[in-house]
């Protein structure tokens, strides 16, 4: 009876969304496991085929992260433009052919160069996704559809290195192929299957633009004043946030005598959180106030971030972890559904693209400051700075919150932007 009402009930939620949404998903999460398959074990990778430390592995990541952020941007505009389906199939082919590459080089610069190259491109392929999603997608059902695909991503992550774990034992040059192939299966599927979402009036906008015009687009995004200030709000919660991958695990080993695979357990929750509460926590909160929601999952990080700075026992670790992740479910679908909200039609891939940011400048900045603290001071105020600027951010979006509610929205097209 319980197996039965559970296949009725997925059932359900699956007829809920149209096909094509599922296809997203489902290719997406093809994509995913290839990179979940080679992403953990890099840093290993790296010192053991070139022989060299962690500054180097260090630059590689400072490296990716720079990628990132130019492969947004371009992305953003080149989705506008050229559309949503060319943007993924591109980043697709680009990225899993250099994953190879940088299976094959065997000189440590040519690694930056192929990784450069696959961040970039992968990077780029971002906004397409998360514009198609919202093209697809009526906006009451967006924050659930987005909590959708962080299920099939946490899944994935969930799947991949382990996976990935046996394959490199035997060879890492396997990691490197399998990577490739899924991005090439992706992009087949998505070639075959999915169709193109760009709204018809933006494309006619886009007729009488060049390249040029749709990128010099972004002052509009950059001008919008509310939409800014929600990017640099939300930009402090994930600075909060990437502490979690970044600090955490060094922080419990270097001050609590945590080993690894106690941290791995801590992780395994936080996935295992996400792909069975998501859904159901995200259709709860989906016609909820988005601003007071977003300050609700902000005051959870504080809890939960701030907890490591008192706690000493591993089940209280555990137990912090657990707010975190409820607070990681509630704000980050329901800040990708906004950007929607927000977004004129004929821009959705820019504002996705500057939306990015708010993920890629903590990643910049939070190591590194954190290691300054680590480095040369009391490891707690870690915990303290993150509460802190949790806080901050809970206090941002709730001064956002009268004027998000009052319903005063970027309108949803600009037929007459011209240099939008």
């Amino acid at each position: 009876m319980l197996f039965s009402n559970t296949i009725e009930r997925t059932k359900s939620i699956y007829q809920e969304y149209p096909r094509q949404f599922w296809v997203i998903v489902g290719s997406n999460f093809i994509d995913r496991i290839g990179g979940a398959l080679i992403f953990p074990f890099f840093a290993l990778y790296i010192t053991q085929k070139f022989d060299v430390g962690m500054t180097e592995v260090g630059l590689l990541f400072a490296l990716f992260s720079v990628t990132d952020m130019l492969g947004n941007m371009v992305g953003g505009a080149m989705t506008d433009y050229l559309g949503r389906k060319t943007m993924i199939i591109l980043g697709l082919v680009i990225s899993g052919l250099t994953s190879l590459g940088m299976g094959l080089v065997q000189q440590l610069e040519w690694f930056y160069v192929m990784g450069a190259i696959s961040g970039l491109f992968a990077t780029a392929a971002s906004p397409a996704h998360e514009a198609m999603l919202i093209d697809i997608l009526p906006e009451k059902k967006r924050s659930e559809g987005f909590g959708v695909m962080r299920v099939a991503m946490n899944l994935s992550v969930a799947i991949g290195p382990a996976i990935g774990g046996f394959i490199a034992a035997y060879s890492y040059l396997i990691l490197f192929v399998a990577d490739t192939v899924t991005s090439l299966i992706t992009a087949l599927l998505v070639y075959l299957v999915v169709e193109e979402t760009k709204p018809e009036e933006v494309e006619k906008i886009g007729e009488r633009k060049n390249f040029k015009d749709t990128f010099v687009g972004y002052s509009a995004v950059l001008k919008d004043r509310k939409f800014m200030l929600f990017m640099v709000i939300s930009t402090i919660a994930t600075l909060v946030y990437s502490q979690m991958y970044s600090t955490l695990s060094v922080y419990l080993r270097d001050v609590h005598g945590i080993p690894e695979s106690g941290y791995g357990w801590l992780m395994t929750l936080n996935a295992g959180m996400v792909v069975l509460f998501q859904f159901m926590i995200t259709r709860r909160i989906s016609d909820k106030p988005p601003m007071l929601i977003l300050a609700l999952g902000s005051l959870l990080y504080v809890i939960g971030f701030g907890m490591y700075g008192f706690v000493e026992v591993y089940i209280l670790f555990m137990l912090a972890m657990a707010i975190i992740t409820v607070g990681e479910m509630v704000i980050i679908p329901v800040a990708q559904a906004y950007v929607g909200k927000a977004a004129p039609e004929d821009m959705r891939g820019r504002y996705s693209g500057v939306m990015g940011f708010s993920w890629m400048i903590p990643w910049m900045i939070g190591p590194l400051l954190a290691g300054l603290i680590m480095d040369n001071g009391d490891p707690n105020w870690i915990w303290y700075g993150s509460a802190i600027l949790g806080m901050v951010a809970t206090a941002g979006f709730l001064w956002l919150r009268n004027d998000h509610e009052r319903g005063h929205m970027a309108p949803k097209s600009r037929p007459g932007l011209e240099t939008g």
